[in-house]
């Protein structure tokens, strides 16, 4: 039977048409034709997909629709196209034929056919297989769901997993402009033949020629890469070049090897044209409940930097020192999150030479992969074991320091120890923590009408050598000689109460009355002759009691303008400060006072100091937004105690019988607390904080301000400095330093890009970086020139040139 309608008008005849198992309706949702159907028993509710068909219907839009037994043909007029949904899949074409029985399509002029994973074939002619694969198609071109583009001449399914292509074209990049006008791709390899393997889930090339900008640079007889809808797949990651004085020419080669869907390896060796090559592996696996990744690296070399090795003053730059060895690093971090309310992990983090690192720009050697974690040039080995719930929080751990950096001492010197090398910091003086306990606990309902939270924390921290101040208080330190002194080891137990309500007037004004009760015991050895007989306990507690008040106001300023004042301050009232000098300073050692700290009942971060007496605090934050999130605060504000504490005073690291205040809370007065943001608009925004002594000078501070413009151009340009320590000298610890970090785009895609560290405390630039890029969205090329002058670094200043490149679907030279 042969059916034919036509349309009086341009909406054109809608058909759908549904093929069961046994037999098939056709259904006209134009004019006043209607389909007449039979009442059929609904056993089941019917199936859909995500296109609202049932499984083996077809639907089609269409000027003129046929069908011949199982063939069902449609044709659109002039410059129209059928429309035909099926199996989660769309055609556009010209005309179209469809085969119910076989489920093989054949579409002619203007082929479009969207899969149901997006991606999307264009074809003047096209035959879709019952798999809905293109079984044979003419000008075929193909866009992937990442972008990637693949065109050929014809293109034809030679077996269920390998599709063949002739005078093929693949590129990452865009192929039109933002108006939709066809433009060369910035990246492409042209080739006779290509042919995508669906098993081995890759993309073979024979007689491939790469393109740049359409220009012809580099040719081979045959490549691969994997298909751009694969995750994961083997094969060699984009190489590194680089040039360094030390190493000279260096290529890091990496290749990925995938073993499971959850597992690979990262092979990458380094060739120097100066030094022995460095083997450099990364293994990683997800299990069901966790990950774990481990790096190393391995090579058989002598030292090579700056030596004196005659012993005249001279440096020699770049020369190898000393006899041949093993030199290695390991990198590894596990973490693992079962059902329940426990998980645990650990670091191991190592390093044969404390400048294995900078001589083979190894990359990212520090990062924070664990509960704990060490900073810049310190690497942390740590076992770890959590326990959370809604209510409570237990976390037992362990962790061991090996230290990267030079002994303070000697930082900005060029002193060397007799083997030629700069002076490190003594690991020896760094504590091994073994047991660090934490835990918290909250009741489920109000206390007395407030929360009450229960804090506990133990903690054993052992040296095998002498440090004095800042951990040791000052009547502590031996006055003669400290050579030959046992490492003092310490133990703490502290548990705490706190309880807090929150109250609001009719007015607004909010009051949070609390109460906190701390006890700590302390356990001491091997402190110096001076104290005895080295063993002391001591035991103290700590009870305040306090009221927080704060009154926000708000007032509509102007059309989408609001301001927000929010005026607080916090009466308290402790017991006196027991600051036993018995007690080592461990974890109270740094304190940034700013907003967040400011209002705490302990403002120092650890537990071996505490503040006690009277205390007033004050501030106010003042908030501005407009125009839908452009906003801009600052807070101002101060405490005020009823007597200065003396046991917060410090030695001076360069003259010990002098004392200064690193805290800004030793006096009856803290420093003032100036705090501020803003974001004028989504391009802009910016930060600041700052401490400021009752004579107006700065302690510390730190500003950063980002900016954006045009669709590419950016920059950052920060600010940080220390003034704390009064007295000039090689271990004093001041610091000013100015970051700026920034992309300009001169011409089209290309443009400079700049980073930089200047060390205004030592008048010099410690990194530095200057490059030109070209960056058109799918290919990224950078090459310039940087040096290394940290006083940190152990081999002297370092400079060369470095590449870094990043292409879309094949990946960069980061891994």
């Amino acid at each position: 039977m042969q059916r034919d309608r036509r349309a009086p008008t341009t909406a054109g005849l809608r058909l759908r048409l549904l093929a069961g198992a046994g037999a098939v309706a056709l259904a006209s949702l134009a004019g006043t034709a209607q389909a007449q159907s039979t009442p059929v028993a609904v056993t089941a509710p019917i199936q859909t997909g995500a296109d609202g068909l049932t499984p083996g219907a077809v639907y089609l839009e269409a000027d003129a629709a046929a069908r011949d037994g199982d063939v069902i043909s449609a044709e659109a007029a002039g410059a129209d196209r059928v429309l035909a949904r099926f199996r989660d899949s769309t055609l556009r074409a010209g005309a179209v034929r469809y085969d119910l029985g076989l489920g093989v399509a054949t579409a002619d002029r203007q082929v479009e056919f969207v899969a149901p994973d997006g991606s999307v074939v264009y074809a003047s002619r096209l035959e879709l297989d019952s798999d809905l694969k293109a079984g044979v198609a003419v000008d075929f071109a193909s866009r992937f769901r990442n972008g990637a583009s693949l065109m050929a001449a014809t293109a034809v399914r030679r077996s269920e997993h390998v599709n063949e292509l002739n005078y093929a074209l693949f590129t990452p990049c865009p192929i039109c402009d933002a108006e939709g006008n066809p433009k060369e791709p910035s990246i492409a390899i042209q080739a006779e033949k290509v042919v995508q393997d669906e098993e081995l889930r890759a993309i073979l090339y024979r007689n491939a020629v790469f393109r740049v900008g359409g220009v012809p640079v580099f040719y081979l007889p045959f490549f691969a890469h994997p298909d751009p809808t694969v995750e994961r797949a083997s094969g060699f990651l984009a190489p590194s070049p680089s040039y360094d004085e030390g190493r000279g020419l260096s290529l890091e080669i990496p290749y990925l090897r995938v073993i499971s869907p959850s597992e690979d390896w990262l092979i990458s060796p380094q060739v120097n044209t100066d030094v022995a090559p460095l083997l450099n592996l990364q293994w990683r696996r997800r299990f069901t409940d966790g990950t774990i990744v481990a790096r190393g690296g391995y090579t058989y070399e002598r030292n090579f930097g700056d030596f004196d090795l005659d012993g005249d003053g001279d440096f020699e730059t770049n020369v190898k020192f000393g006899d041949r060895t093993s030199r290695s690093y390991f990198l590894g971090h596990g973490r693992f999150d079962p059902d329940g309310p426990w998980r645990w992990g650990f670091t191991v983090e190592q390093t044969s030479d404390k400048t294995l690192f900078d001589r083979y720009d190894i990359r990212d050697p520090y990062q924070d992969n664990g509960l704990y974690y060490g900073d810049q040039r310190r690497l942390i080995s740590q076992l770890y074991v959590e326990r959370q719930t809604a209510r409570s929080y237990v976390s037992v751990a362990a962790f061991a320091i090996q230290s990267l950096r030079l002994d303070p001492a000697f930082a900005d010197t060029d002193f060397r120890d007799p083997q030629g090398f700069k002076v490190f910091e003594n690991e020896g003086r760094l504590p091994l923590a073994a047991p660090l306990i934490e835990a918290r606990w909250e009741p489920g309902g109000p206390v007395l009408g407030g929360r009450l939270r229960l804090r506990g924390s133990a903690v054993a921290l052992s040296r095998d050598d002498y440090v004095g101040g800042p951990v040791l208080r000052p009547v502590v330190i031996p006055a003669g000689s400290t050579l030959g002194l046992p490492g003092i080891d310490s133990r703490r137990v502290t548990g705490q109460a706190e309880w807090r309500r929150t109250l609001i007037s009719p007015i607004g004004v909010r009051w949070e009355p609390f109460v906190d009760v701390r006890a700590d015991h302390y356990s001491v050895d091997d402190l110096p002759p001076s104290m005895g007989p080295g063993n002391e306990t001591v035991s103290r507690g700590r009870a305040t009691a306090g009221l927080d008040i704060s009154y926000p106001l708000i007032r509509r300023v102007g059309p989408g303008a609001d301001l927000i004042l929010e005026p607080m301050a916090q009466f308290s009232m402790s017991t006196r400060p027991d600051l036993d000098p018995r007690i080592p300073i461990e974890d109270s050692q740094t304190l940034e006072l700013d907003e967040s700290s400011l209002f705490r009942v302990d403002r120092f971060p650890g537990q071996d100091l505490h503040e006690g007496g009277l205390r007033f605090t004050a501030g106010a934050r003042a908030t501005l937004r407009w125009d839908e999130g452009r906003r801009a605060s600052l807070f101002v504000g101060r405490s005020l105690r009823d007597s200065e504490e003396d046991g917060f005073l410090v030695p001076l690291p360069d003259a010990p019988a002098r004392l200064y205040d690193p805290s800004g809370l030793a006096s009856d007065t803290s420093d003032w607390v100036v705090q501020g943001d803003f974001s004028p608009s989504d391009r802009i925004r910016g930060w600041g904080h700052a401490a400021i002594d009752s004579a107006g000078e700065i302690r510390r501070a730190e500003i950063a301000i980002d900016g954006r413009w045009a669709r590419r151009n950016l920059a950052t340009v920060s600010y940080i400095v220390d003034r704390s320590n009064p007295l000039a000298g090689p271990l004093n610890r001041n610091y000013e330093f100015v970051q700026l970090s920034g992309q300009q785009f001169v011409y089209g895609n290309w443009g400079v890009a700049v980073s930089g560290i200047a060390d205004l405390e030592r008048d010099i630039v410690t990194r530095s970086e200057v490059g030109l890029l070209f960056d058109d969205d799918c290919f990224r090329f950078e090459i310039g020139y940087r040096r290394d002058n940290t006083r940190v670094r152990p081999t002297g200043p370092s400079e060369g040139v470095y590449v870094r490149l990043n292409l879309a679907t094949f990946g960069g030279t980061g891994y």
